[in-house]
């Protein structure tokens, strides 16, 4: 898969705060060299978060968000506040834009935001922008530093005149998390050289004419990894198997077809599935296998949230709408509550709920996915995935490898 092909998920997230016409939306244009932010003396301009897939070099591919100011005011700068808020969730880099002209006095707004991003781990570069507009940015940069209790001297720049930019990239890239080591959704279970069945239900619910995403990820790993993959539906698996000289050293299956597959899967064979991968690659696995042993408090009146990040048509066998509520609702009853949020669309309150079962989550990058986990362990309520979910509502769970 090419960079500029590369899903926003798998992008680095960096989001820009800071004041009203304290020049967010021209350092956006300026640092991308693209006209892709609207810039305007009147302050207010950003009015919702604004995205742009680029690519930056050294940082390679990346999601650029310009918010609206966090000091807006009324009912709809209360709204448009809180949408910056919202953008803390996916943001692996933040950069906090301070204006030059702005008294050392009144940084209570930019103190308060630094300590959001610090609390929630988000590597920050304070940036001093129109710098032209002051004869010398050094001492400013130094009072800066010491009133923000900083570790490193901000970084002054103007994007009206071009200046300073050349060293934001090299900036971010010493601050980027996880450090240059990608990971890998395979998390070591092959090597090169392994034989790896890729079981992938073509029904109602696949998309037509191309692979769901978590397949074509896995696919393209496995092939970078040296694997060698034999790919099937669940009906034709006993065939393939068949074929092979050896069993396979791990079989990745579409989590619904656990049933199907877990009987032929041989004992020498892992077997795990799509969704319990991601899990470990966009989040934390034991805290969403904790979540999934939380099935068993159930009661017949229980409350669940099944979140899915993706907006799409349900089908008529959809995993998330269909099949795990047919399955808990044999188990507990048909009184059992469920409520189901897709895309954006995520309840702040989590308390009302015993259990929630997520999506995999290939829409959503790590950072994202991790602050809902954070979210629903702050709140007291469990939380495990699909796959993690089928697994052990199948009796399988300490079958699965992860």
């Amino acid at each position: 898969m090419s960079s500029s092909n590369t899903p926003r998920s798998e992008r680095l997230h960096i989001c820009l705060y800071g004041r009203r016409n304290s020049g967010k939306s021209s350092l956006v244009n300026a640092f991308v060299g693209q006209d892709i932010a609207l810039v305007s003396d009147t302050p207010g301009t950003t009015t919702d978060p604004v995205a742009k897939a680029v690519e930056l070099g050294a940082l390679g591919p990346c999601l650029i968000t310009d918010t609206a100011g966090y000091d807006d005011e009324g009912a709809l700068g209360e709204s448009r506040v809180a949408r910056t808020l919202k953008s803390l969730e996916h943001c692996d880099l933040a950069l906090l834009v301070i204006e030059s002209t702005i008294s050392m006095e009144d940084l209570g707004l930019e103190q308060a935001w630094l300590a959001r991003l610090q609390t929630r781990r988000i590597p920050t570069l304070v940036v001093l922008t129109k710098c032209e507009l002051v004869a010398d940015s050094e001492p400013l940069l130094l009072r800066l530093q010491q009133t923000l209790s900083l570790e490193h001297k901000p970084l002054a720049l103007s994007s009206h005149q071009g200046t300073g930019l050349e060293a934001l990239i090299p900036r971010l890239v010493a601050l980027r998390p996880e450090g240059a080591e990608p990971r890998l959704i395979t998390r070591g279970l092959v090597a090169s050289g392994d034989v790896v069945v890729l079981v992938m239900p073509q029904d109602a619910s696949a998309p037509k004419g191309r692979l769901i995403l978590p397949q074509v990820q896995t696919l393209r790993e496995l092939l970078d990894l040296g694997c060698n993959i034999v790919s099937c539906t669940p009906e034709g698996l006993q065939s393939s198997l068949d074929m092979l000289r050896q069993p396979p050293r791990l079989i990745i299956t579409d989590s619904q077809a656990f049933r199907q597959v877990e009987p032929l899967c041989p004992t020498e064979t892992m077997l795990t599935s799509f969704s319990i991968l991601m899990a470990g690659y966009k989040g934390d696995l034991p805290t969403l296998i904790e979540g999934a042993r939380a099935i068993e408090g159930l009661r017949p009146e229980s409350r669940i949230l099944i979140a899915e990040a993706c907006s799409h048509a349900p089908a008529s066998e959809d995993i998330g709408r269909v099949k795990i509520p047919a399955l808990l609702r044999r188990r507990f009853g048909e009184g059992l509550q469920i409520e189901v949020y897709s895309g954006a669309d995520y309840p702040e309150d989590l308390q009302k709920y015993d259990l929630i079962i997520h999506c995999g989550g290939c829409m959503l990058n790590r950072q994202h996915v991790l602050a809902r986990l954070e979210q629903a362990r702050s709140q007291g309520v469990a939380i495990t995935n699909y796959g993690i979910c089928m697994a052990y509502l199948g009796g399988i769970l300490e079958r699965v490898s992860w």
